[in-house]
């Protein structure tokens, strides 16, 4: 599994709805120990590192943290058992989400921290749907 999207899946991404705001679901499976930037401490515990720098970073720039849970069992369907966490953060638009994550702070100063504790990641990127 992946950490970073490709160049296509990044197209898709932006060829979205970019008048509403989009709700980005992260699926989260870290490494049990981390490495890099945090060794000596667990996967999840260099992530959150990362995660409270970015919920402010996100906060400040109009977006917001809806929910985050542990996944503790996995109910319908394959392949999802191994992922720990989940997290829904809602940005602005899908231009606001672009530019938060590649702003310099998130890639150079703060993403050392995910890089560290992450193993992969599924990120899936919704919009509301009208009643």
């Amino acid at each position: 599994m992946a950490i970073y999207p490709t160049p296509e899946q990044m197209q898709k991404l932006m060829a979205g709805p970019q008048d509403q705001p989009v709700v980005m679901v992260n699926l989260l499976r870290f490494k049990p120990r981390a490495d890099a930037a945090d060794e000596g401490v667990s996967g999840q515990e260099a992530y959150m590192r990362y995660a409270s720098k970015m919920r402010e970073f996100v906060e400040s720039k109009g977006g917001r943290f809806i929910w985050v849970g542990q996944v503790d069992s996995q109910v319908i369907g394959e392949d999802g058992e191994g992922f720990h966490t989940v997290g829904l953060v809602e940005y602005p638009s899908r231009k606001a989400f672009l530019e938060i994550a590649s702003d310099p702070y998130v890639q150079n100063d703060i993403g050392a921290h995910r890089e560290a504790g992450l193993e992969s990641q599924w990120l899936l990127a919704a919009t509301e749907m009208p009643s």
